[in-house]
């Protein structure tokens, strides 16, 4: 192998020590063509060829940091960090889903004013590599629709609940005990963590800049025994499933637990894994499957991001145009724990405790299911 000296040798940045953070760190050390630099950790920890320093400005002012990577998670000061240190020229890799999605429409075009990089492959997917396939394929094709289980918290008390009987928190406890689960879940089980997922992913798919507010959201924690038990008996299997694709009437794109008949690939997801899909106008249908999270899934997929920026790749796709979700797709609901006037109206069978309805536009269902907020829903695929 050539020596190191021979090589442009990348002049890395680390915001964060953590799992991600420490896995970039572990594997940036078996190349000749990368360095970590510098270390942004509030710890006090010694590393052997890396300065470790509290303050970012140690960092930003290092005119040798050509590239910096976020590990720190968190939508503040993540941004803050992220944004000055494109203004200062640097090329930017990042795994934080929350921070792209929310700022997507200032990151982006900054990157493309700057000239710079800025990649966010381990965002979506863990070390699936979803986004930078998903880049790939729309190249050379229309991308016609993309989702799928994007959350592994959410699948393992899902599948823990179908398997073994366990109710929603007896499942939550135990995938909190394997370390899937955070200490306070609401952004996994709320269906926030996908939201970001779906909003990115549409973003890249389509060429647009998803408008957040008028993508809506349900999760997973009003479920109970009762529910499952009625799902079982019709043969159905229930995911936590994001969706974003094309229509006549514009883009339609939502997060909701949807159910998948026993013998779909939905329904054979195991424990904390994704199965993330795209179908192509010449491809068809594309699915990956993998798990979403984990130190050297993430950080591989991190480092694969850093690889591409020394080859000159910059973002995935042009900054695109601002739209709203258009979900006027009538799908049929499962539903428990409220009624009203509209539901009854609207009710085809009883399913147990709960209805299960006429088809209904999915954005008059979350309408609806704002006002009723104790409810637990979940749509009935179309496969």
């Amino acid at each position: 192998a050539p020596d190191r000296e021979d090589l442009e040798i990348m002049k890395i940045g680390l915001l964060g020590f953590g799992v991600v953070g420490k896995g970039v760190y572990e594997l940036a050390r078996m190349r000749q063509d990368m360095q970590v630099a510098k270390v942004v950790c509030l710890e006090d920890i010694t590393l052997p060829d890396a300065q470790v320093t509290r303050d970012f400005q140690d960092v930003l002012k290092d005119p040798s940091i050509d590239t910096v990577v976020e590990a720190m998670g968190g939508l503040h000061p993540a941004f803050e960090f992220v944004k000055a240190a494109m203004e200062a020229g640097k090329n930017i890799v990042t795994s934080n889903k929350a921070l792209v999605a929310t700022f997507y429409d200032i990151l982006v075009p900054l990157a493309q004013e700057k000239n710079l990089s800025f990649r966010c492959t381990a965002a979506v997917g863990g070390g699936i590599g979803w986004l930078s396939e998903l880049e790939r394929s729309r190249r050379s094709q229309t991308i016609q629709e993309v989702g799928g289980i994007m959350n592994g918290t959410c699948n393992y008390i899902l599948d823990a609940m179908h398997r073994t009987g366990l109710s929603y928190d007896e499942a939550l406890k135990q995938a909190q005990g394997l370390g899937y689960a955070e200490a306070k879940p609401a952004t996994d089980v709320e269906g926030i963590d996908t939201w970001h997922k779906i909003l990115l992913s549409a973003n890249v798919a389509f060429g647009v800049t998803m408008d957040k507010d008028s993508v809506p959201v349900s999760g997973i924690s009003r479920i109970e025994p009762q529910d499952v038990a009625a799902f079982q008996s019709h043969g159905l299997v229930c995911k936590l499933v994001s969706c974003a694709r094309r229509t006549e009437s514009g883009i339609s794109a939502y997060v909701q637990p949807t159910l998948y008949p026993q013998g779909s690939l939905e329904a054979a997801v195991p424990s904390n894994y994704n199965l993330i899909t795209f179908i192509g106008s010449a491809s068809e249908r594309m699915s990956f499957y993998g798990q979403g999270a984990g130190r050297y899934p993430t950080a591989y997929n991190v480092l694969q991001d850093c690889i591409d920026v020394l080859s000159g790749k910059p973002f995935y796709v042009p900054y695109g145009p601002v739209v709203q979700a258009v979900n006027q797709e009538p799908l049929r609901f499962y539903v428990r724990g409220a009624t009203d006037s509209f539901l009854e109206e609207n009710t085809q069978e009883h399913w147990g405790e709960g209805v299960v309805t006429a088809p209904v536009a999915v954005s008059r269902m979350h309408r609806w299911h704002k006002e009723h907020p104790q409810a637990f829903l979940a749509a009935l695929s179309q496969e």
